[in-house]
């Protein structure tokens, strides 16, 4: 009875006070926020502060113009999405508002709006972006101020005329001209859906990014909420649904790695706002501006040569420092303003398949497991299907599988070593079953990579079935070079004010995710080059004299996706060469297509870089199995691993797995090659 007398007492108080701070609040002038707005401008900087990579709002393009001379579609679309009962309230939507506030503590996170139009005005133009219950409050008590004094047109025309759409872009005729080159006024119902889908996000939905399908489903959000409230018929509805909206090519502007640039702008908006070009901020990021302007040169060149050669139109790289997850450069494609390539999609975020790039993970779950680096296994025409006879060694059509090497050529007996050195994969589907799928799923997760639906590729994982994008595929690699330990990527290092008050400080964050004894094999396996022959030539690309270089090249089965990742202790650099549209190219190996490419690169990122090596890999000790230093036979003759050890426990002495299913299909073809 206390506690309910308390609470209801506390809300008449809160009351009490919100009504003093309402009558107490003078009312914001809407005609003094556009110029204090233009005066700040936000700029990104590379990593030492001092060369500046992007002016967010160096010249902010906004243009007032009358609620009468805007589109009717874009006024309804923007109510529909934004505030439905923006005509009926005072300012705020009670309800949303305390289910916002409920959310927000118990939460913790203050992550929820419940915003009206008025008080979006309010947020975006008067008060910081700082999240508190604090600020909330007064949010609401400003928003309730403009409504007092401003007719509901103004205040919904003031918006329509600051709110962000992207860039430099401010106001819906700004807007309009750049991205369909006309008026506010003209637009069509499809064109108001999609600018109304904007101002959440505006560079994550971005029609020139990565994430066009979002902006396409949130554009059918904004025309499905139209046809709810009735500002659209069915017929209506139907087609602007499906009327195709082409939207104007971008300008060009003068920017250093753009496809990091508007990488970096959407986690500030994310942090700070859609309007964060305007809010005098500066960003210092972690690019290496002098390697982000030689990687973008080195891969505009070797794409065009790609082009020509390989029918391999874009590329792209990253380069990240392994022992902080910093991203030094990131080039998305080869040339941002190119739209003949889809030059604007960043690739370097987009899902591709990693081909044979994948096998280090495959051999890391297996040597975790206890298999060895002298590991044996055979390559051979193998049936791996147990659906299919064992003799069906060349019968890849469901449900038989029996995959080639990409020479078509068989080797007999390898160690893992050579095995990954040289790309080969039966030995690599053979590592898949021994470490277990589930287990390499896991471990590539626990190292950045997520692989959607593993369970449907089966053994093929191994070859790069599954897909990656190309930042957290280099970001992996980097658990290697840094003894086990993740470090998530990052790309903003400090954000300061325009006081210069540092709002946000990146706090390093690391896991150990691979035993460093692992690792360091791994690393021992890729830099291997004598291993690598004679797949590669000694002194090709991926080789560095003095230098310890781990690198692994992979190329999809159907000729689409082309990777070289390499590394040493204190970078890790990845490229990637194909098409867009995902359109094979000529059928080749990326030793040839990419490799030469990633080694100029990497010339240049070791220039400056001091020269560091990779710790002592683990011993192969004469009191482990026989099986797992290397011996593959016997009395009995000569038989591949299962043979010898357990493939749950392969550390166990005298121990095999004679009984597991896969058995009789690894040693059928042992007995063919060695005549037994």
């Amino acid at each position: 009875m206390l506690a309910a007398f308390l609470a209801v007492g506390g809300l008449f108080l809160l009351g009490g006070l919100g009504m003093l701070s309402i009558a107490l609040t003078p009312t914001p002038d809407l005609t003094s926020f556009g110029s204090r707005q233009v005066a700040l401008s936000t700029k990104i900087y590379d990593r030492t502060g001092e060369t500046v990579l992007y002016d967010l709002s160096p010249n902010t393009t906004r243009q007032h113009v009358p609620l009468a001379e805007i589109s009717g579609h874009l006024v309804r679309a923007t109510i529909a999405i934004e505030d439905s009962h923006f005509y009926e309230h005072g300012g705020v939507a009670p309800l949303s508002f305390l289910r916002a506030v409920f959310v927000n503590i118990t939460t913790g996170s203050y992550s929820q709006g419940g915003s009206t139009i008025t008080q979006q005005v309010v947020k975006n133009s008067i008060l910081t972006n700082k999240k508190s219950p604090v600020r909330k409050i007064w949010e609401w008590v400003l928003a309730i101020k403009l409504e007092q004094k401003y007719t509901k047109d103004e205040i919904l025309e003031f918006y329509l005329n600051e709110i962000p759409y992207g860039g430099t872009l401010y106001g819906i005729e700004a807007a309009s001209r750049a991205f369909f080159n006309k008026s506010a006024h003209d637009l069509s119902i499809a064109e108001a859906a999609y600018l109304a889908a904007l101002p959440q996000a505006p560079t994550f939905y971005s029609p020139y990014g990565n994430n066009r399908a979002a902006l396409d489903t949130r554009k059918n959000l904004v025309l499905t909420r139209m046809r709810e409230l009735g500002f659209l018929t069915e017929e209506e509805y139907a087609a602007a649904k499906q009327e195709q909206v082409t939207f104007s090519e971008t300008p060009r502007a003068g920017i250093i790695g753009p496809h990091f640039v508007f990488y970096v702008r959407q986690a500030l908006e994310e942090m700070f706002g859609p309007d964060v070009g305007i809010q005098g901020l500066k960003i210092i990021t972690t690019l290496d501006a002098t390697l982000q302007q030689d990687a973008e040169k080195i891969v505009g060149d070797y794409a065009l040569q790609n082009e020509e050669r390989f029918k391999a139109h874009n590329a792209a790289l990253v380069a990240i420092d392994p022992t902080s997850g910093e991203i030094l450069s990131m080039v998305g494609s080869r040339n941002y303003f190119d739209d003949t390539i889809d030059g604007k999609f960043n690739v370097a975020l987009g899902d591709r398949q990693p081909g044979s790039t994948f096998k280090p993970f495959v051999y890391a779950t297996a040597l975790t497991k206890g298999f060895t680096r002298d590991t044996i296994v055979f390559d051979l025409p193998t049936q791996f299907s147990t659906a299919c006879k064992p003799s069906d060694v060349s019968k890849s059509e469901p449900p038989c599988y029996a995959p080639s090497n990409y020479d078509d050529k068989f080797r007999g007996p390898m160690t893992f070593t050579t095995a990954l050195a040289q790309s080969i994969n039966i030995p690599a589907v053979k590592a898949l079953y021994l470490a277990g799928s589930k287990n390499v799923v896991a471990l590539a997760e626990d190292m950045g990579i997520h692989i959607a639906n593993p369970d449907q590729y089966g053994l093929s994982l191994a070859l790069g079935a599954g897909t990656v994008r190309l930042l957290d595929l280099v970001n992996a690699f980097g658990v290697f070079a840094n003894d086990g330990t993740y470090h998530p990527p990052v790309s903003i290092l400090r954000v300061e004010d325009a006081q210069r008050a540092v709002l946000y400080e990146n706090k390093p964050t690391s896991r150990r995710v691979l035993d460093p004894g692992v690792a360091r094999d791994i690393s021992a396996m890729l830099s291997d080059n004598v291993a690598r022959q004679p797949a590669y030539a000694p002194n090709g690309p991926l080789y560095f004299p003095d230098q310890d270089v781990a690198a692994k090249t992979g190329t999809t089965n159907d000729n689409r996706d082309f990777w070289t990742v390499g590394y040493t202790p204190n970078i890790v650099l990845g490229v990637w060469a194909g098409n867009n549209d995902n359109s094979p190219a000529v059928k080749e190996v990326a030793g040839y297509v990419v490799a030469p490419m990633w080694h100029q690169v990497m010339v240049k990122a070791l220039a400056t870089r001091p020269k560091e090596f990779f710790g002592e890999p683990r011993p192969i000790l004469e009191s482990m199995p026989p099986a797992l230093r290397g011996v593959y036979a016997d009395e009995s003759g000569i038989h591949d691993v299962l043979h010898f050890i357990s493939r749950e426990n392969p550390l166990a002495q005298n121990s095999n797995s004679k009984d597991d299913a896969q058995y009789p299909y690894w040693e059928y073809s042992v007995r063919i090659w060695s005549g037994q």
